[in-house]
Order: C-alpha cells, then structure tokens, then sequence
C-alpha cells in the first residue's frame, strides 16, 4: 500500500511505524509539512518519509496513492480532507476529524457527495479489546437496556502539561480540551447507549495549571515531569504560565434521546491516572477501566459476577491497549479489501458535534438542548441519519 501524510506530527509518525510493522507492504511515499516533527521517530525505526512535497495538490497530483493520511493540526483536517476528497482519494483522517460546529456542517455537506466509506477516522479506542469485549456484553443482552453511565479520563501531569506546551493549547487550532482529548471516551458511550444526545450541561476551567501552583512554590525544584512529552508546532515551554485558552479539568452531564444519561469528569492532572467507566443497565452492571486494564460485569438481580476479563494496558506496538495495531490492520485490510470498520465519519461527526455543545454549555453555564442543531446536521447529509458501520 503506497500513502501519502498531509501533516507528519508525532501522531501519524507513530502510526506509521506501527502500520509498517502491522503490514511490511505499508510504504510512505511522500508528505507534506513545512515542520515534521515525526521524521525523527521515524528515523529512528527505519521509516522512510518517502519525497517531501510542497503542497498537497502537488503530492495528490505527482505520487500513486492508495491512501492520504491527514494527521495536521485538528483546524485545518476539512481543507485536507476536502482536497483528498476531490482527487478521488480514501482517507485517512486523525481525530478529532473537524474543530467546531460550521465545519461539521461543512464537512456533512462534502460528504453528502461522496461514498460514505471514503473517509475514515482514527478512532482508536473503537479497536481496543476492553471495548470490543463491552460490546459482546451487550450483544449477549448482559446488561439490558442502559439507564446510565459515569466515566472519567483522567490523565497524568506529563500529559496534561504537554497540552499547556503544544498547539492544543489553542482552541482555534484544537477545538478544546475536551474534543482533542476525550471525544474518544465520548464516541464510546455513545455507541453503547445507542442513541443521540438529547441535551447536556457542564461545567470546568483551569485550576491546576495556573501561576499559583508551580511546583517552585511547594518548594520542589524538578520539574522534567512537564517536559516529558515534547511538544510540536507553536510549542512554549511555559506550563503554569501558559497563553492556553483551554480547560484543564471538565465535567458534563448528557442526557440521550431514550433516556439514558452520562455523567463524565475529565482532568489534566492527575497523579494516579485512569480511564474508567460504570455502565448501568437494567439486567446488569459493567465497570472497567481501560489504563488500570479491567472489566467486571455483575448481573442486576443476583450479584453474581458474570465476567471477570484483564486486559493489556499497553503492548509492544500500541499507546493504547492493545488498539493502535488493530485499528493498523483493519484499516489497511479495509481499504484493499473493502473490510467493514467498527467506527465512521458519520459517528465522528455525531460525536464533535456533541463537545461543541459540551463546551458551549461550560461557557454559558446552560443546558443545550441539541434537537435544532441534529436537524441541521441531518439536512447537511442531504438525507436521513445514517449510521455507518458497526456503531
């Protein structure tokens, strides 16, 4: 498979490491990026970038693809995606696949023109084993219809602070705290409620990373922790005292068109970090997390333990439990060979629309209801809602 990668950053340069060990025909052809930062990683495991080029046009135009890869910064994915698009490309995009509202619409527009199956997403969680086995839970009507959920990414101070130092850090480039860093837990749970958000309130700010509590002012003088995770484009070194428009904690409450709610906490620093979830039906209970590597499923009546699983926190491959290989291989195996994937464009878009409202509702210290803005982004399809793939 020869691909070519519109914004080469620490990201895509991991994965492709990853796809070319998954597939040894994987081969990067050429990129596009004034300012790589994921040629070092790729160097140093043997992965050629292939030929730069200055331009996407210039790339789609010169290099024989079978996949573009768009890994730039979260702003620019529709510009990229839309240029793919246009040269009859399938594509591969990072998450989160657009930044705010308008171009969600934008994007459902495009798409309406286009097969449904011609843009992927990198929703990695999607191809985790922990999810894929919650899946077969349910399917085995384990835990009947869902009442409600709580769940919390909670991430540790190296990770939160790379996002007071990298381009996330600016809304109009990331789209927010939330969407960069936890439409992946949202998109989960919303494929298990199995139904649309109906309305949702929240509330957060910055609390941690502020002047007040650098490290120095404990009295600790070694702080490497922050630095630990580099940072690309528009890097600062500042932490405490970042430019950072975004949040570094967040709560939101989401109720579902049939009535199942969510309630789900997210934080930037956290000591002991994990990424669990409760789910609550009404035949049964399944609690996991997928950093601590657990999933216990109960039945509601007699407390009996039906499932008791362990799972990988990280493999030689992956960053996230066992996922990235998966979804490595699916992928390619999907674009040779028409292979269905667990996640779509459709349901990325569903669930950026979600955080768009998530971060509105902190903003405003509202509820939204969200029935208006699924009618528009109905009418920008151009048809019905449809769920591709699994979902």
């Amino acid at each position: 498979m020869k691909v070519g990668i519109v914004g080469l950053g620490f990201r895509l340069g991991y994965l492709a490491h990853v796809f070319s060990v998954v597939r040894p025909d994987f081969e990067v052809v050429g990129y596009v990026d004034p300012d790589s930062a994921g040629l070092a990683y790729m160097a140093q495991r043997g992965v050629s970038p292939g030929t730069r080029y200055d331009s996407l046009e210039g790339m789609l135009e010169t290099a024989r693809l079978d996949l573009l890869m768009v890994g730039s910064p979260n702003v620019f994915h529709l510009e990229h995606i839309r240029i793919g698009l246009e040269h009859g490309m399938k594509i591969f995009s990072e998450k989160p696949v657009v930044v705010d509202l308008e171009q969600t619409l934008a994007l459902a527009r495009l798409l309406s023109d286009f097969p449904s199956d011609q843009l992927m997403v990198g929703f990695v969680m999607r191809y985790a084993p922990l999810y894929q086995a919650l899946k077969r839970v349910q399917a085995d009507n384990m835990l009947g219809p869902i009442a409600s959920i709580e769940a919390a990414e909670h991430i540790a101070p190296f990770h939160g602070a790379f996002f007071m130092r990298d381009w996330r850090r600016y809304t109009q480039y990331s789209g927010g705290f939330m969407l960069e860093k936890c439409c992946h837990d949202l998109d989960l749970y919303n494929s298990v409620v199995g139904a649309r958000p109906a309305r949702v309130a929240s509330f957060g700010g910055r609390r941690s990373f502020i002047p007040e509590n650098r490290p120095e002012n404990w009295g600790a003088n070694d702080t490497e922790v922050y630095f630990r995770k580099p940072s690309g484009w528009l890097g600062t070194d500042e932490v405490f005292e970042s430019d950072a428009d975004i949040v570094d904690s967040q709560t939101a409450l989401i109720e579902y068109e049939n009535g199942a709610s969510l309630a789900f906490h997210a934080n930037s620093n956290v000591a002991d970090q994990f990424r669990r979830f409760c789910i609550v039906g009404a035949r049964g209970m399944a609690e996991g997390d997928f950093i601590r590597g657990f999933m216990k499923v109960h039945d509601a009546r007699t407390s009996e333990c039906l499932v008791d699983s362990r799972f990988p926190r990280s493999t030689a491959l992956s960053l996230h439990y066992g996922a990235d290989e998966q979804m490595a291989a699916d992928v390619y195996d999907h674009v040779l060979d028409g292979r269905p994937l667990p996640v779509s464009a459709i349901d990325a878009l569903e669930v950026g629309l979600l955080v768009y409202m998530i971060e509105q509702a902190r903003r405003t210290r509202s509820v939204i209801e969200l029935a208006d803005h699924w009618i528009a982004f109905d009418n920008a399809l151009g048809r019905a809602t449809v769920r591709d793939g699994v979902g």
